[in-house]
Order: structure tokens, then C-alpha cells, then sequence
């Protein structure tokens, strides 16, 4: 049979999930292989270096560098408090004292007689690494982190803004094509993860964010309403670190665009479920796409097919990623072998595609991106 690659997203009702959680620095883990964990569970935790603060003891007193030693009232290692005084002349009869207090809260890291200045670093600032999803640690690494396993269901996004959040799963919509509205966000949605549909407007986002949901899951979003959303136009970057109050996934690209009607029919399916999403997304070399994870209560056999990762065959499901069939869905009837010439005179292998509304089409390869079903 004709096949070809091209990129792809996982749609995937279960599928075995492993997660690597790592510390940013060496620390400590606090679990074992075989510990059953949930999401918030804290797997592993280390203390980061807090800043560093450099104060001019020198001229602060109208001392010589090589005079502080003598003035100083603290010494290397010493706790200090903010305003303490760290520092201080003899004055004239015991009047007249010049004094250098501590701007912050801290410890004395150095002494030096040659710049005259101290330096003082701020208390460490903790770091815990959470299991991110219910599942079982497989595996760790002394001082690193672990591996959590768990089976359920895997969706990856287009794009996202947001980092990792849990909460249970919500449907708020009755259809796929459906704009998700402020006011069907309501009270009782605190601490879910809402699923709209085609379309999530920065008015619903923050309704969302007053009421206290989690995370918005939906087909697609207007690039004004995510700039208003951010307060600067994003650019080809990491996101993920936004502090927003609320995690987005968006399943399709945007615009008014419907979710995928099996990406809905899936999550309407997990209602109710616990479910970890992250919206982390970058869209340069090293590819992360924004998730959701449903772990199930049971394991279950792992249901995705074999090596068929970005393959293109007859029938395939695909996403079509440019104008003018931008975010429709279609599956491919035909693989031409031969190229084909474009309006822009290029000659490009090309695939014929049968879209949901029933148009048949033929575009380039390289426009559209493979869904990976299970």
C-alpha cells in the first residue's frame, strides 16, 4: 500500500503513558520503584541557590576596603535579618557611628577586603517536582527524579499557554461546533478542567479564571483575544511558564474551529475523570505539543498501533494545516506518486483528500498533518 510521513498528533483513547519527572538541579527523591502515587503527590524535591545581594560596606561606612574586616559586626556564615546591621565604624567617643544594614534576609556568603564589598545571598528557594498524573513510579534516579507509568487516554493540542494543572474533567458544550460562552462557566466549575468547542474567547478565559477553573480545553481561539490574553504578541517561543491562573489547550489551530469529533466524543467519554493537562508548546526543532492525560482507574492493554507514528496511507485521518481548508478534517483517498506542479511553478508530491462537509480535494503533503487514532 502507498504510504508516506508527514507530522501528526496522538488522539488516543488508551494507550500505556510514561512521564519522566526531573529536578532542575540535584535533590532529593522522596519515592521508591513501585510506589503507587497520585498527581500531587511530591516525588522529588530540591532547595535552588536564592540571589545574590553585593553591599558596598566600604562607602557605606567611608572606610578603606581593607578597613572593613575590623567594622564588621557579622562574619562569614552568619544568618542576617533585613535592617540588621551588619557593619559599623567606632565613631568619635562612641558618637558620630556610621552603620550598614542588610537589605535583605539572608547569609553572609563573603567578605572582601579588596572591593570592600559583602556578599549576601537570599534564603534557598525550594523546588518539589510533582507525579503530574495517577500512576505507578517505574523507575528512579538517585538525586534526579523518577518515571511515573500510568494507561489511559492521550490527547495532544496544537497550541497552549499555561503549565501543568489537574482537576476533574467537565463538558460544557453539547457539540463540537458549539462556542464556548462566559456564561456557560458557573460556579460549580471551580477546580475542573472545562471542555468547550469550537471556539473559547478571552471574555469566557477570564470568567474562567474568576470563578476559579483549572483549565479550558477547546477546538480554537482568535489571535487578538490570546494577545489581549498574554498582554504581548507571542512569538516563536517556549510557552508553558505563563502565570495566567488557568492552563489552555487548543486541539485544532486558530479561528472558529470545531474540535475534532472524535477528541470530543473521547473527552465527553471521561466525564467526571481526573485528568492532567499541560499547555507547554513549542514549535521549533524538539517539537512539545500541549496534552491532556486521563489516566483510568484500572490498566488496561495498550490499543495503539504498531510503528504507524506520521505514516500516511490510504485512509488515513488527517488535519489540514493551510489556507485555504485551514483546521478541516478529511481522510487521504489517494497517493499520487508522481509530483505535481503548484501555481508557484514548485513541483511537490501531492494527496487527494476526501474533507468531512464531502469535498474532495488534492493538496500538498506538506499541508496537512496525520492524526493518530486508537
Amino acid at each position: 500500500m502507498a504510504h508516506a510521513y508527514t507530522p501528526g498528533l496522538k488522539v488516543t483513547e488508551g494507550i500505556i503513558i510514561q512521564k519522566e519527572r526531573r529536578l532542575p538541579l540535584e535533590g532529593e527523591v522522596v519515592v521508591e520503584t513501585g510506589s503507587i502515587v497520585m498527581a500531587e503527590d511530591v516525588v522529588a524535591k530540591a532547595d535552588l541557590p536564592g540571589n545574590v545581594q553585593l553591599v558596598n560596606i566600604a562607602n557605606l561606612l567611608s572606610v578603606t576596603p581593607d578597613e572593613i574586616e575590623e567594622n564588621m559586626i557579622k562574619s562569614n556564615g552568619d544568618t542576617v535579618s533585613k535592617d540588621e546591621i551588619i557593619a559599623s565604624t567606632k565613631g568619635l567617643f562612641g558618637l558620630f557611628k556610621s552603620h550598614a544594614r542588610s537589605p535583605i534576609d539572608g547569609v553572609i556568603e563573603s567578605i572582601s577586603d579588596v572591593t570592600g564589598q559583602v556578599i549576601l545571598r537570599e534564603p534557598p528557594i525550594p523546588v518539589e517536582v510533582k507525579a503530574y498524573l495517577d500512576g505507578k513510579v517505574i523507575e528512579t534516579k538517585p538525586n534526579e527524579g523518577v518515571t511515573v507509568e500510568t494507561y489511559g487516554t492521550y490527547i495532544q493540542g496544537i497550541f497552549g499557554v499555561g503549565g501543568e494543572t489537574i482537576g476533574n474533567l467537565a463538558i460544557v458544550v453539547n457539540a463540537p461546533n458549539e462556542i464556548l460562552k462566559s456564561e456557560d462557566i458557573r460556579p460549580e466549575h471551580k477546580n475542573k478542567i472545562l471542555v468547550g468547542g469550537s471556539l473559547v474567547s478571552n471574555e469566557t478565559i477570564m470568567k474562567a479564571v474568576e470563578i476559579g477553573v483549572k483549565g479550558l480545553i477547546a477546538g480554537g481561539i482568535d489571535d487578538g483575544d490570546l494577545r489581549k490574553l498574554l498582554g504581548y504578541e507571542l512569538g516563536v517561543a517556549i510557552t508553558g511558564s505563563e502565570e495566567l491562573g488557568i492552563t489552555l489547550v487548543i486541539t485544532e489551530g486558530f479561528g472558529t474551529i470545531a474540535m475534532a469529533e472524535r477528541t470530543f466524543a473521547i473527552l465527553k467519554s471521561r466525564e467526571g475523570m481526573k485528568s492532567s493537562i499541560n499547555g507547554a508548546t513549542q514549535i521549533r526543532a524538539g517539537v512539545v505539543r500541549p496534552e491532556v492525560l486521563i489516566p483510568y482507574d484500572s490498566q488496561g492493554e495498550d490499543i495503539q498501533d504498531d510503528n504507524s507514528a506520521g505514516t500516511l496511507e490510504i485512509g488515513s485521518p488527517v488535519r489540514v494545516i493551510r489556507e485555504p481548508y485551514f483546521g478541516k478534517l478529511g481522510r487521504v483517498i489517494k497517493l499520487p506518486i508522481e509530483l505535481q506542479k503548484l501555481e508557484t511553478e514548485a513541483e511537490v508530491r501531492v494527496l487527494q483528500v476526501e474533507l468531512e462537509d464531502g469535498l474532495f480535494t488534492t493538496l500538498p503533503r506538506a499541508n496537512v498533518e496525520t492524526i493518530e487514532e486508537s
